[in-house]
Formats: structure tokens, C-alpha cells, sequence
């Protein structure tokens, strides 16, 4: 006989509508699977989540985004239910979590493999001691996955700034605008695809970098390969200049600090629901390809 799957439950009760669903689908679960633990949306132990099979994220994409830079150490797949707004990563109700169920039970669940990014940011240029003399080296002051993107805006008094962009160790481009986004294919739906950027297929492996409102009419949004390094380091910053990681986790950035973006050594796994594709979630949500309203002819 086939074991009953182990499951961790993510959400925020306070939010509205996710207590309701959680007590919905464990009542729903109580026979048919294994429930570990209930965890906050960014809190989980290690060992707790080596134990499960599956992580279920009650909310938005906030919430799964939150989730999944913890559950993705421990290659748990992510099945997002949708009690926010958009939903473009919570691609389940919990109807539709409860007729899918039958395919974790037999193992049987499509898992979808994302790629991340990695983000660092070296400070100031010290000096350390080593044994042939002095060496010169940068110290890390902050490190964090990103599911979506890594961006950088100009933050107040609100003036331009001007960063100096460089991929694989070569000069790419100096970028005078409000800030910049690096984007993974899963994130380029997101402030990307605001900022005038592609739309990239999540299955694809690349990162897009998208100027925000360049003071150029000749700076495109550029896609590059996978396994590129990026560095970008300020010429001209704010007092405010702020680098985000998927407009949750932030760090306000001065003239000397170099921002290292590159791929992420493990992957984020999601689990889709085989009723949608990623197109008609496009469609359906911002309503992409939509045709055109003609005007009705009343004579027909």
C-alpha cells in the first residue's frame, strides 16, 4: 500500500479568506494525506521540511514568492492556492486542489523546474592581511535568492541614477534611468513585463534586463543566457537607491557596492494544475492576446 504524502501547509491566517481555506482542505485531508506541520508564509525548519513531499501555499504570489525562497533549499515542490488577487503562480482554488489530489497520492503530479537567481552585494573595498602582503577584497553585506527579480530603483529625492552594467567580466551598457530589473522567465510577467519588457516563457532558462524609463530611446530590454554574471555597480546614486529582491526583501545601496546577480544553484519547483497552460493564465489574467471589441453592427 502506497504511504499517504507528507505535507506542510503555508499561509497567514490574518489575511482574509486563508483560514477558511486551510481548514477547508485539512478537514478535506485528514484521510488522504500526512499533515507535518502549518507554518507562517517565510518560516520553516530545515528539518521539518526534509520530512515532506509537498509544500501547500495558501494566499497569492506573495505569499508562494515568500515561501519559496525557504522550500526551495530543501527541493520541496510548491502547489499554490489562489486566495489573493492575480494568481499566476497560485494556479489552484481549493476545489480544484481537492479533484487534483488523487494525482499526489499516486505520484502522479506534474512538476514544474524554475530557475532563480542568486543576488549579493559586496561593500566597501577593504584590505585584509595574507601571507605574500596585502590583498585587496570586498566584504558580502547581503545575500538572497530571488524567485521573480532582482531590481534597482533610484528611490528619493527621485533624481536619475546612473549604473554601470557588465556581463560575464564585459561592459554591457551605462544605464541614466529610474532603475533596473533582472528578471528570471517566471518573474518576466511581473515588474518586467510593466517596465516594457518580454514576455519569456517559465520553462525557458535566461534572464532578461529591462532599463526602468531609460533617459535613452535606444535602451532595450536585452534576454541573455542562463548562466551569465552580472555586475552592476552605481555611478550616481540617491540617498534612497534600493535594491529589492522580489519587492519583499531590500537593501538601500551606496556608490562603492557592487551588485553580483547570477544563477541560482538550486531550482524552484512548482506544481501546475493540468486544467490551465501558462498561456491561458495570461490570457485569463491580464488578458493577453485578447481580440480586439468591435463596435456591433445593430442591423445584424
Amino acid at each position: 500500500m502506497k504511504s499517504l504524502p507528507k505535507l506542510v501547509i503555508f499561509g497567514d491566517p490574518k489575511k482574509e479568506g486563508v483560514h477558511e481555506a486551510i481548514d477547508e482542505f485539512t478537514s478535506f485531508a485528514k484521510d488522504k494525506a500526512e499533515i507535518v506541520a502549518s507554518c507562517s508564509v517565510e518560516e520553516c525548519r530545515a528539518e521539518i521540511l526534509k520530512e515532506c513531499d509537498f509544500a501547500i501555499v495558501f494566499g497569492g504570489d506573495g505569499s508562494i514568492i515568500s515561501t519559496a525562497r525557504n522550500v526551495s533549499k530543501a527541493n520541496v515542490p510548491v502547489i499554490g492556492v489562489n486566495v489573493g488577487k492575480l494568481g499566476f503562480l497560485a494556479e489552484f482554488s481549493v476545489s480544484e486542489l481537492k479533484d487534483f489530489f488523487p494525482c499526489l497520492t499516486k505520484g502522479t503530479a506534474r512538476i514544474d523546474k524554475r530557475m532563480m537567481l542568486s543576488c549579493r552585494v559586496f561593500g566597501s573595498t577593504e584590505l585584509s592581511e595574507v601571507s605574500d602582503g596585502r590583498e585587496e577584497d570586498r566584504t558580502q553585506k547581503f545575500c538572497s535568492a530571488a524567485i521573480n527579480d532582482v531590481f534597482i530603483t533610484a528611490g528619493p529625492p527621485f533624481r536619475t541614477v546612473e549604473l554601470k552594467i557588465s556581463v560575464d567580466g564585459q561592459p554591457l551598457a551605462g544605464c541614466v534611468s529610474d532603475g533596473l530589473i533582472i528578471s528570471t522567465p517566471t518573474g518576466s510577467t511581473a515588474y518586467n513585463l510593466s517596465a516594457g519588457g518580454p514576455i519569456v516563457s517559465p520553462k525557458m532558462e535566461a534572464m532578461v534586463i529591462t532599463p526602468i524609463c531609460p533617459h535613452s530611446l535606444s535602451f532595450r530590454p536585452i534576454v541573455i543566457k542562463a548562466d551569465s554574471i552580472i555586475e552592476i555597480v552605481g555611478i550616481r546614486v540617491n540617498e534612497g537607491t534600493t535594491i529589492s529582491i522580489d519587492g519583499q526583501v531590500s537593501l538601500r545601496l551606496s556608490i562603492d557596492d557592487v551588485v553580483r546577480v547570477e544563477r541560482q544553484s538550486c531550482n524552484f519547483l512548482i506544481v501546475n494544475n493540468p486544467l490551465r497552460s501558462q498561456w491561458d493564465t495570461l490570457a485569463m489574467k491580464l488578458s493577453w492576446a485578447e481580440k480586439p471589441k468591435y463596435k456591433q453592427d445593430p442591423t445584424t
